[in-house]
């Protein structure tokens, strides 16, 4: 008899195993999946680039944000990482997968960066070298592939590391055609894979982060092959601080 179910953190690995071992994208089994995707680098994967996103530059000229404690959530081949790096933030980033962390080392030492990388579950963070608390918590494309429960576990991530005053961002998909999957969250649960990514409507976004002062949510804006910064319309960016 299996009767195991005691804490709020049982019942959310409860519902990840609801998902195909194929459909994990979140967890620490999902470690090759993203190795495989990571490991041929000529892919023309547009945010394979070594250049940041169009909004985190923008805020940063804007000065919406300063340089302060940094952490890249899903930071990939370290594009961002890199960009908070080179305008004096103190940058952690976590990954997944050690394919894309190595990648984003190598960038790191021929840019001179000093930025602290660590491969693993960014839920599992406690009792790492990541520790604290940060000013700037940055996610470009992690939060869109999480199932529905680990906005939970995503939350909590946020009241754990970010104090009062700290900003978080994210890139994540739009509802548009081009975007995620819009159907409801029940139906991952019935079919048991998130078919590509969850896509949101920015009222979706206003409510699940409803304890941050929204500082600026729209569409990212396209830019073209040559910019110096990535940008595609089909993702939303969003800025909000956690106030006192």
């Amino acid at each position: 008899m299996d009767r195991n179910i005691r804490t709020v953190e049982d019942v959310l690995k409860l519902l990840d195993d609801l998902f195909t071992p194929e459909a994990d994208r979140w967890t620490n089994d999902a470690a090759t999946w993203w190795d495989t995707f990571y490991t041929d680098r000529s892919k023309p994967v547009p945010f394979f680039a070594a250049k940041p996103d169009e909004n985190l530059a923008s805020y940063i000229e804007r000065r919406l944000i300063t340089p302060g404690r940094a952490l890249d959530l899903g930071c990939g081949p370290g594009r961002n990482a890199l960009y908070l790096d080179s305008h004096g933030f103190q940058v952690d980033a976590v990954d997944l997968s050690p394919t894309a962390v190595g990648w984003a080392e190598e960038r790191a030492r021929e840019a001179g960066a000093r930025i602290r990388f660590h491969t693993g579950d960014a839920f599992a963070l406690a009792g790492t070298e990541l520790s604290g608390r940060y000013d700037l918590i940055y996610d470009s494309g992690c939060f869109h592939h999480l199932p529905p429960h680990r906005r939970i576990s995503y939350l909590a991530l946020l009241e754990q590391l970010l104090p009062p005053g700290g900003h978080f961002a994210l890139t994540c998909f739009t509802d548009g055609e081009t975007g995620g999957s819009v159907l409801p969250d029940a139906a991952f649960y019935r079919d048991a894979r998130l078919h590509g990514g969850l896509a949101y409507a920015p009222e979706s976004l206003r409510l699940i982060f409803s304890d941050f002062t929204e500082v600026e949510l729209r569409l990212m804006r396209d830019e073209p092959p040559e910019s110096a910064h990535f940008g595609e319309p089909f993702l939303w960016t969003a800025l909000f601080r956690r106030d006192a």
